[in-house]
């Protein structure tokens, strides 16, 4: 094992929202980041994997736990600690060399040996010939790379990324990805040790050294693996293929009633929970699917990942969603029918949605409380905002929204309830569509 770089001990923290209400984003998170190696991190959006990366930075502080850098107490940004973003973060009025200068220029370092820096770092990046070009003369992939030689050329301990790859196509994303393993190999980079999260399962076999999966409300670290295969990996190999099914197995464990004996976490969500963000189509695609040749109710998840060409990102939420509507169990990366799955798929639209209204109310909290303040109401109709405060006590404004969004379109599929979208009503249903406002 190598030397710790940075360490997290007990980590701790919340946030406040608008209206006063404290939610916890991470706990008791234990991490230690050594010398020499690469870390992924998967968990699903929102779970608290992006704060913890810039507490890892020291852009922002912990509430709770040690953070140590070398041993010593971590007290605001690091200068040997760099971050790539997502979305690129390049300031479009600047050049690609000024953007790298960036922050040589903050260090107050002369302008002669920073240009010098910047041109070497930009050329390790692969971008030689691009110094004078403006961001929006550059494709994605050229501009995801101006970033990287950005976090470089301060010639970092430790390199963040935080999506660094998701917002390119998968051929520019494999590419990069690909580079920076190359310099990582040749020992080219000043880095010693990288934390990458990635909502792709295979991303992290390839990269990593070890996998760490997050959990969620609050985020904390579930499990790991260790990934012991020599880089460079064969995406096809049967080594890497058994630990990607392993990590979609860590994945998914806890997201059906049977999971089996990893299953940590309730599969029954409490009223202010999350709910996996799963489109009604799509979950009725994957049941039909299932039920077809090569899979006959059965299917290993990298296949179907595979067979419908949705990303890890896509396809887990309704993974995730089907085994919590009791339509799918979710057992050791598989993905299998249940009876009431098989009568789903091969049911008419009204035995389906009688099926999805009844398993809704069963297994998600919210959905049977909007509902039965729906019954309670003389009116029979309600506006979605209490619903919205309600969620919002427990999980940040933007999640809030999605998982009301998330529940008004679930209650509508199966008729629990309908929904105006451009008043904001819910009201019980009246059996008729009368092609007015409610409109999906």
């Amino acid at each position: 094992m190598g030397t710790a770089i940075i360490e997290l001990q007990e980590v701790g923290k919340t946030f406040r929202s608008a209206d006063g209400h404290v939610r916890p984003v991470l706990d008791a998170v234990d991490f230690t980041l050594r010398e020499g190696e690469i870390v992924a991190l998967l968990g699903q959006s929102g779970s608290g994997k992006s704060t913890l990366l810039r507490i890892m930075a020291g852009l922002i502080s912990a509430d709770k736990g040690r953070v140590q850098y070398r041993g010593q107490p971590l007290h605001g940004p690091a200068r040997a600690i760099s971050m790539v973003f997502q979305s690129f973060a390049l300031f479009p009025w600047l050049t690609v060399q000024q953007n790298v200068e960036l922050g040589l220029e903050a260090r107050g370092m002369p302008a002669a040996e920073r240009a010098a820096k910047a041109e070497s770092a930009i050329e390790l990046i692969g971008l030689a010939g691009f110094e004078g070009a403006l961001p929006r003369e550059l494709s994605g992939g050229m501009r995801q790379r101006v970033g990287i030689a950005r976090a470089l050329v301060t010639e970092p301990e430790v390199l963040l990324m935080d999506e660094a790859f998701s917002a390119l196509d998968v051929l520019t994303g494999e590419r990069l990805r690909e580079d920076i393993l190359d310099m990582w190999g040749s020992g080219t980079m000043p880095t010693k040790a990288m934390l990458v999260v990635s909502h792709n399962i295979e991303e992290a076999v390839l990269m990593a050294d070890r996998v760490l999966v997050f959990a969620s409300d609050p985020g904390r670290i579930r499990c790991q693996l260790s990934v012991q295969l020599p880089r460079p990996r064969d995406p096809d190999s049967p080594g890497v293929r058994a630990l990607i099914d392993e990590v979609y197995a860590l994945m998914t464990a806890g997201a059906s009633r049977r999971a089996g004996p990893l299953a940590e976490e309730p599969a029954r969500p409490l009223l202010g929970e999350r709910l996996p963000e799963a489109d009604v189509a799509r979950m009725d695609g994957l049941l039909e699917l299932l039920t077809n040749d090569p899979f006959n109710g059965r299917a290993d998840l990298p296949q179907l990942a595979e067979e419908t060409e949705l990303t890890d990102a896509e396809l887990l939420p309704v993974a995730h969603a089907l085994a919590l509507l009791g339509l799918a169990q979710l057992d050791s990366g598989d993905l299998q029918l249940t009876p009431l799955g098989q009568r789903y798929a091969d049911g008419a639209r009204n035995l389906r949605q009688e099926i999805f209204g009844q398993q809704l109310l069963a297994h998600v909290p919210l959905a049977a409380h909007i509902r039965h303040s729906l019954e309670q109401e003389p009116t029979g109709q309600l506006a979605d905002k209490p619903f919205l405060r309600l969620l919002n006590e427990h999980l940040e404004s933007s999640v809030a929204e999605r998982v009301l969004g998330t529940v008004i379109a679930w209650g509508r599929h199966g008729e629990v309830f309908e929904y105006d979208y451009t008043t904001g009503v819910i009201r019980l249903p009246t059996g008729e569509d009368d092609g007015g406002d409610v409109t999906g």
